[in-house]
């Protein structure tokens, strides 16, 4: 009876020493093991088995992403305006080994680290820098950090400033910086666009003064070529008077009694009672009708 009994706290003592030998570790999380006080393995999830007494946690971390909150802090701007800034850092744990031995306190070391670098970072930016360029600073800031977490066995993922505050007075003093230069804009479209008109006026006028000028021009030549043909024409039929003149000597006293008697027309058509013409040279006009009568019975012998 006796062996019997102690068969059975034997035996119980084993399945509790196998079954606290047993790990199931939930998905996401990672659990570091030490055996006889030495990094031995870590463990996945999922079902692990481990050496009661002998191996034990040392420490668990989750896989997940993690969000640490950068503690509000004041911070100078290079052009020394004091601003409270905060933010957040995203980070996954990678390696549990190196976050369990290589640093004391994974997280408050990042929201340190993530303080000390955005001090750091502000003091080389202006103010008006520091509200523009926040994607600029997180990525800056993403960088640090993750180059620092890199041996701490943690990835920073993202870096998100999440509010940056400026004294009541700067804020103010930027609201009338904004409205001046909003107003100085406004003047210089204003300006641009009255430059622009008296340009496209001036423009406009010069291009009229210049489509004047080519009519001018225009008229001028057709003027010019008028007066040229008429010239021309003059000059031809003076040179085939001259000619006919020189067939004929006749001809010029010809033209002359033409003349003559077309003035002596003019004349007797006047309904004039008042006047009496009496030529100069009577016998002119005999004379002229003579030189007529020969030049046009030549002309008929010349037919």
């Amino acid at each position: 009876m006796e062996f019997t009994i102690f068969t059975l706290i034997l035996l119980a003592v084993v399945v509790i020493y196998l079954v606290s030998g047993i790990k199931i570790v939930p998905q996401a999380e990672l659990q570091v093991i030490e055996r006889l006080g030495r990094y031995h393995r870590t463990l996945h999830g999922g079902l692990n088995f481990i050496i009661p007494v002998i191996d034990r946690v040392r420490s668990k971390f989750g896989t997940q992403e993690q969000v640490i909150d950068i503690p509000v802090q004041k911070v100078i701007t290079r052009d020394n305006v004091s601003i409270v800034i905060d933010g957040l850092v995203f980070l996954r744990v990678n390696n549990a080994e190196h976050a369990t031995y290589e640093i004391l306190d994974l997280k408050h070391a990042i929201a340190q680290l993530a303080q000390t670098t955005l001090r750091s970072e502000i003091g080389k930016m202006d103010l008006d820098d520091t509200l523009s360029s926040r994607d600029t600073l997180n990525a800056t800031l993403m960088i640090a950090l993750d180059n620092a977490s890199g041996g701490w066995g943690a990835k920073v993922t993202r870096v998100e400033i999440s509010d940056i505050s400026v004294p009541e007075a700067v804020q103010h003093a930027m609201e009338l910086q904004l409205r001046a230069e909003r107003e100085r804009r406004a003047t210089e479209t204003e300006a641009e666009g009255l430059k622009n008109a008296t340009i496209a006026k001036a423009e406009g006028d010069r291009q009229k003064a210049f489509k004047e000028a080519e009519a001018i021009e225009r008229t001028a030549d057709a003027k010019r070529y008028e007066q040229i043909q008429l010239a021309e024409g003059q000059q031809q039929a003076i040179v085939m008077l001259a000619q006919a003149m020189q067939a004929n000597p006749n001809a010029a006293e010809f033209l002359l009694a033409k003349d003559r008697i077309k003035a002596w027309e003019g004349i007797a058509a006047s309904d004039s009672a008042n006047k009496v013409v009496i030529p100069y040279e009577a016998t002119e006009l005999v004379g002229a009708l003579s030189v007529l009568q020969g030049v046009l019975s030549q002309a008929g012998v010349a037919k």
